[in-house]
C-alpha cells in the first residue's frame, strides 16, 4: 500500500473530508496532508536499510478541535505512524483554527 493510501485509511473512521495536499471542498472541518521529507535513516552495507517518511496533517476548523486531534492521533498511532510536534495557528484571513500535526513512518 502506497504511504498516502495508508493515511487515508488511517483516518476513514473520522468521518470527516480527508484529501492530499489541497481540498476544494464545502465541509467547515477537514484535514490536508503532504510528504515534508522523505530520508534514509539507517544504511548496513552501504545499502538504505531503513527509510523515514515524515508528513504532515492539517486540521482545518472553525470550531474547537480538542477532541478531533485525539482522535487523528489515535489513528494515526494505531497506523504505525510516531509524532513528532503538534502546534497551533489561527488563519486570520480565514478565520479558521489550524492544528498543525507531523508525524514519522519507518519502512524496512
Amino acid at each position: 500500500m502506497s504511504l498516502n493510501k495508508d493515511i487515508l485509511t488511517a483516518l476513514s473512521p473520522l468521518n470527516i473530508p480527508v484529501a492530499y495536499q489541497t481540498y476544494s471542498g464545502k465541509a467547515e472541518t477537514y484535514i490536508t496532508f503532504f510528504t515534508y521529507l522523505e530520508k534514509s535513516e539507517l544504511y548496513a552495507d552501504d545499502e538504505e536499510k531503513i527509510a523515514g517518511h515524515y508528513i504532515q496533517l492539517d486540521l482545518w476548523t472553525k470550531s474547537d478541535f480538542t477532541d478531533l486531534v485525539s482522535e487523528v492521533h489515535s489513528c494515526m498511532k494505531q497506523a504505525g505512524f510516531i509524532k513528532l510536534n503538534f502546534y497551533d495557528l489561527y488563519e486570520k484571513d480565514l478565520k479558521v483554527y489550524h492544528k498543525v500535526m507531523r508525524y514519522r513512518r519507518e519502512e524496512k
